[in-house]
């Protein structure tokens, strides 16, 4: 069954011409059913370098591209996002921190709905802070929560609060778990993410510019959070699967965890370290895309 993107937004049947300002992309100068009609996998991540690397390891495993082989900057015309594709999947960056995300997947969903995609998978994959687990560990994110730990992402629209749903597609994260029982390369667990408006004090870190609470408030919240069933904490997640959901499209969201924050604050991690910590959510979501094609 053709399951298509759902458009949250009458008045765009209205319009006679869409411009998705910060791709650099419009329906009047580019053709999107034949630049992206035959997407199914959109994978999206805070940095562009990331992206970029993404999409020249899901080539070459799925044996679309060459070593060495350059793929283009789709959203050149802009400094915003950008964007990779290869074959049916699409690679985009989306920066740090819910506006910037959020402002990305309005584009991202309008042009997947312009180009007449149909059963789309999107993931984030990304890096997080972890609880209680070992640094170098994969979350499969169940619900994304907020700072007080409730399944919901809060926006005020025209002045007044509007609360949405933040659940995850539960089958889909189950079919992620088994792909990484299948790999067999590194910690995974399925786990509630709490995504919070901020890198510092938002998160109870102690080593910010200002911090007014002591360690032992930082950790009995962390405890709390743990406690709830939260096992990592980044800044993407709620709007995304929000958004994700209105839109009827599948997602998930596979993080990496950096440190136990539990332990610590900051980042120690040697540079090498850290970017094989990083290339765990790619393999883990470049296994999940070739079994789905029947490539494993």
């Amino acid at each position: 069954r053709e399951n298509f993107i759902h458009l949250c937004n009458p008045h765009l049947e209205k319009m006679k011409e869409d411009i998705l300002y910060h791709f650099a992309l419009g329906t009047g100068t580019h053709d999107f059913p034949a630049l992206f009609g035959d997407v199914k996998f959109v994978c999206v991540g805070g940095s562009p370098s990331r992206m970029r690397a993404f999409i020249a390891y899901i080539a070459e495993e799925l044996g679309l591209g060459s070593p060495g082989c350059d793929y283009p900057n789709i959203c050149a015309g802009t400094d915003r996002y950008a964007m990779y594709k290869v074959g049916p999947v699409l690679s985009v960056s989306h920066g740090m921190g819910i506006p910037s995300i959020s402002i990305m997947l309005h584009e991202l969903i309008k042009l997947l709905y312009h180009a007449k995609c149909s059963n789309i998978t999107i993931v984030r994959i990304g890096t997080s802070g972890g609880i209680g687990l070992e640094p170098g560990s994969v979350v499969i994110t169940r619900q994304s929560v907020d700072a007080t730990f409730k399944p919901q992402f809060e926006q005020v629209i025209l002045g007044k609060t509007v609360i949405r749903s933040t659940n995850l597609d539960e089958q889909l994260a189950k079919e992620l778990m088994e792909c990484s029982k299948e790999i067999g390369q590194f910690n995974t667990v399925i786990g509630n993410t709490m995504c919070t408006l901020d890198f510092y004090e938002g998160q109870g870190r102690l080593d910010g510019a200002i911090c007014l609470y002591n360690e032992e408030e930082k950790l009995q919240y962390l405890k709390e959070a743990y406690d709830s069933g939260v096992r990592n904490i980044e800044m993407e997640s709620s709007v995304f699967a929000a958004m994700c959901n209105l839109s009827g499209v599948k997602a998930a969201v596979v993080c990496v965890t950096l440190l136990n924050r539990l332990e610590g604050d900051q980042i120690s991690s040697s540079h090498d370290v850290l970017v094989e910590y990083q290339q765990r959510p790619q393999k883990l979501v470049g296994y999940f895309i070739k079994k789905s094609l029947g490539k494993v």
